[in-house]
């Protein structure tokens, strides 16, 4: 790793910059092999550290404290990134990091990783490999010919079902996904890959991506339920049955660039962008009930269509854009499957606690993935400018999501608002967000909201 980094300072120093956001950053920290730059290098580097302000859930505790508020500085996400094209068709990825250290939780597994101590909590988090993949060129794009095909396998993130399930984290609009477009996260795969083979390309205005995985393996076991109607399925998918994946838009105007599986959230009024897509997952056999001692089980099925918008308005030269993304999910994981999740969540459940405590559980945990139906939209704005090259631009942003789960038995929505400091693209910038979260008592019983401000420094080279 120490060589690695010594090598990105030095081809930082050597080569121009560029990437996705600034005109500043040509092709990256980049070592060409070759006089034309056709077989190369690249190498990405980000970091993105969070301050929080929690209003934590009723019956919480942190380190031993009840807690009804906390505080935090994390690291959200700790990543290096580099792949090697060294003909047209031969790529090969790799992508390593680190995510959700905060001061409790995140650190190394294992006996010693709670407490004091050099291995205590939150100390010394494991780098682990989110991508490591090979791809292979079968037909190339040309002005002939407009089809293009790629196959590639290994751990991978062409998962298909959304745009958003495929997002990049350096340019994400707010300050974060809304997780649920990661419906496996941490369960059936290894954070939002997994390991099989894929197929991509492209048909004109027409973008296609397959894939087929064998899922990690999951072991829940259920609890024993008097009747269907009570019964709850959770993860254990056994000796796994290989996931089918897939995602295909229609890209109305510019068209996006395929090289790599990570979909853009804001262009920042450099693209003029309209796409249309639908997508699916399915998984067999990967989820289980009881119901009298008796196991059933049940297949993930999971489809999604949405929109995404990215385009300057006004006058060319104040640089004002619209960026806007709508994406409808309908899961079915099994009955009444639930999961509730909280980012770096730091809570643990106050014994001592006498009032009603939530149902979802301590800290920032919420009811985030299930069997029904959610609907997620974001809008947001690059304010114009008077400045040929400003220094800083600002982006406000909003963002609503309707969740309706069936073992909840009652629909939520909560909200998120806030805005981007760009102080050099999505290379360098400020982002401020305000998000709620819905809280139950109880099945159909809502207990309001609870809040959270998030103050983040996102920089990427």
């Amino acid at each position: 790793m120490k060589i690695v980094l010594a090598t990105l300072c030095i081809f930082w120093c050597c080569q121009t910059s560029f990437g996705q956001g600034s005109s500043e950053y040509d092709s990256g920290i980049k070592l060409n092999l070759d006089e034309e730059g056709s077989k190369y290098i690249r190498f990405v580097v980000w970091n993105q550290i969070w301050a929080r302000s929690i209003q934590n859930n009723p019956g919480s505790m942190i380190n031993d404290e009840s807690a009804d508020h906390s505080f935090d500085i994390a690291n959200r996400r700790l990543r290096l990134l580099m792949y090697a094209q060294f003909t047209p068709r031969y790529l090969v990825f790799t992508h390593v990091g680190i995510n959700n250290q905060s001061f409790v939780n995140g650190g190394v597994p294992g006996p010693g990783a709670q407490g004091t101590g050099p291995n205590g909590a939150g100390k010394k988090p494991g780098i682990f490999f989110h991508d490591a993949w090979n791809e292979y060129a079968i037909v190339l794009p040309s002005a002939d010919q407009p089809f293009s095909l790629s196959l590639g396998g290994g751990l991978h993130y062409y998962m298909g079902l959304s745009r958003a399930t495929m997002s990049s984290t350096l340019n994400i609009m707010t300050v974060d996904a809304p997780i649920f477009n990661w419906p496996l996260i941490e369960n059936s795969d290894q954070f939002a890959r997994q390991m099989g083979f894929f197929a991509k390309g492209k048909y004109a205005a027409l973008e296609y991506r397959f894939s087929v995985n064998k899922p990690f393996a999951t072991n829940l076991t259920p609890t024993d339920a008097v009747s269907k109607q009570q019964a709850i399925a959770v993860d254990n998918n056994g000796n796994t049955r290989l996931s089918t994946a897939g995602y295909v838009e229609y890209q109305f105007f510019e068209r996006e660039s395929n090289l790599l599986p990570f979909k853009v959230g804001s262009y920042l009024g450099t693209r003029k962008v309209f796409n249309l897509g639908a997508g699916f997952y399915r998984a067999p056999k990967a989820t289980r009930s009881m119901v009298n001692g008796e196991v059933d089980r049940h297949d993930i099925r999971l489809f999604s269509a949405d929109a995404f918008l990215d385009l300057p308005i006004g006058m060319p030269e104040k640089k004002a854009a619209l960026t806007m993304y709508s994406v409808f999910y309908n899961y079915d994981m099994g009955p009444n499957y639930l999961r509730n999740l909280g980012i770096m969540n730091l809570a643990l459940e106050d014994q001592q606690f006498t009032g009603t405590r939530a149902l979802a559980g301590p800290g920032n945990l919420q009811p985030m993935i299930g069997t029904g139906k959610i609907w997620y939209t974001q809008a947001g704005y690059l304010i114009p400018t008077t400045k040929e090259k400003p220094k800083a631009r600002l982006q406000p942003f909003g963002a609503y999501s309707y969740k309706n789960f069936e073992q909840l038995q009652s629909a939520s929505s909560q909200f998120d608002i806030g805005a981007n400091l760009l102080l050099d693209g999505h290379h360098a910038k400020i982002t401020g967000q305000y998000s709620t979260r819905p809280v139950y008592r109880a099945i159909g019983e809502r207990d309001g909201s609870r809040g959270e401000f998030i103050l983040q420094l996102h920089i990427y080279l």
